[in-house]
């Protein structure tokens, strides 16, 4: 027996009968995930590599270098801003780095490419920021004479950039969308970083960061394996931004694997495979690869929901190398090792996962869990959200020692009593939209009244 609620995915389990999955997809999140072009991919990046290198302290010239490079794309965002009935706008941030001893031996001048998709809601003033960065490098990290292509480190996410922008600034979204092309993410994390305190200064509602950093190579070096049905979300558990408060919630509910993050990592599995066919997002549970970071990390450490979306396998051969062929191996960073299929299906993913969050309800409010007495059921309590029209709520649960969520219960009311124990399972809620569309899941907090 199956029943199918508004949500793109709803199961229900009876005995004698067998469970079954029921996906449903939003007939325009679909055809807008059916827009993204393997073709459109290449030609970007065609263009951006043709400009030799894009390192961080290279020389600004007419059509060599990072700054030849941030025009480029620049251009492609403004391209696309007449088909936004005024709603996409793009520019380049501009701001002055100074020798820091260490990767930047002189001052220099930095920029952001952003281009913006207002939200069409003008009392919605949530944001969703989406980047890749712009500057690539090779062996020596100062080397910024030799052709560095970066065609997927990270060429490849900020192509992903420029083809989401064409597809949904055709399209109006209730909150506002930024696609950033940062720089200096080789040289210290300085793009990611900057923006990640402007967004912090001037009190930004932004609820979630992805970072698209080598999306577009499927072979590994070293063991030869292929694999372009794979992509990885890193989350961080414990918050590297955490008030004494966060960490004694954190302590007292287990909630170690129930950050914001974790559970917009969770919510990224859910809808990207809900919408990219062949493709199966790997939850990794550290905030990057081991001890080391990458563009998201700046805006986790202000407080801020970030992820990473990256390969399922890095080729190192390909990664931060000199061009050259050396016992047979081709090394660098070259458009021809990419995988336009594969880096289809991740832009696709990514434009799925925005599309749902910007055009579903903000999260609701006050969300609790009832301790007034001890009972072998669980009792639920929220408030509607800020924004967005509401359908309904999905009340989630799963066992404490379960990745994903395993039960999804759809209700109108703001509250549920669920026969299953607090002391054995996980709790969550979703508010709905009238169109489907769900928000993050929120992790409930312990209430007395």
């Amino acid at each position: 027996m199956k029943v199918v609620f508004f949500g793109f995915l709803f199961f229900w389990a009876m005995s004698g009968f067998s469970q079954v999955t029921t996906i449903i997809r939003n007939p325009e999140i679909q055809e807008m995930t059916a827009q993204v072009s393997s073709d459109s991919l290449a030609y970007y990046l065609e263009g951006l590599v043709a400009y030799g290198t894009r390192h961080s302290l290279s020389e600004e010239t007419e059509n060599r270098g990072i700054e030849a490079a941030r025009k480029y794309v620049l251009a492609k965002f403004k391209s696309f801003e007449s088909q936004s009935r005024g709603r996409l706008s793009s520019s380049i941030d501009y701001f002055p780095v100074y020798t820091d001893g260490k990767r930047v031996n002189r001052e220099v001048k930095m920029g952001n490419v952003m281009a913006t998709l207002k939200g069409s809601n003008p009392n919605d003033d949530r944001v969703f920021v989406v980047s890749g960065h712009i500057d690539s490098r090779v062996s020596d990290i100062m080397n910024q004479e030799s052709d560095a292509p970066g065609a997927n480190d990270d060429g490849s996410g900020v192509v992903a950039l420029i083809e989401m922008v064409r597809i949904m600034s055709a399209r109006s979204f209730p909150a506002t969308i930024v696609f950033v092309a940062v720089s200096g993410e080789e040289q210290g994390l300085i793009g990611a970083s900057h923006l990640a305190k402007k967004a912090k200064e001037e009190h930004w509602n932004l609820v979630a960061m992805i970072n698209n950093d080598m999306i577009g190579n499927s072979q590994s070096s070293g063991t030869g394996i292929r694999d372009n049905l794979k992509l990885r979300v890193f989350s961080e558990g414990v918050p590297l931004y955490e008030t004494e408060d966060m960490a004694a919630f954190r302590q007292r509910t287990n909630a170690e694997n129930d950050s914001k993050s974790r559970q917009l990592a969770r919510y990224i599995k859910e809808v990207a495979e809900r919408y990219v066919a062949h493709l199966e997002i790997k939850l990794i549970y550290r905030n990057d690869r081991f001890l080391r970071g990458g563009d998201h990390t700046p805006f986790s450490r202000e407080g801020f929901t970030a992820v990473r979306l990256c390969e399922m396998n890095e080729n190192y051969t390909q990664q931060h190398q000199d061009l050259r062929v050396a016992d047979g191996i081709a090394y660098g960073d070259k458009v021809e090792h990419i995988d336009f299929e594969y880096l289809r299906k991740n832009t696709a993913a990514n434009l799925a996962v925005l599309a749902n969050l910007a055009g579903a309800p903000s999260v609701p409010q006050n969300v609790g869990i009832r301790i007034s007495e001890l009972t072998n059921s669980t009792q639920l309590v929220w408030e509607e959200p800020k924004n967005g029209q509401v359908a309904g709520y999905y009340v989630l649960l799963r066992e404490t020692s379960s990745s994903m969520w395993e039960k999804k219960f759809f209700i109108k009311e703001k509250s549920i009593d669920l026969l299953y124990s607090k002391d054995n399972y996980f709790f969550a809620v979703q508010a709905v939209g009238e169109n489907g569309q769900e928000s993050l899941a929120v992790f409930p907090k312990p209430v007395r009244d």
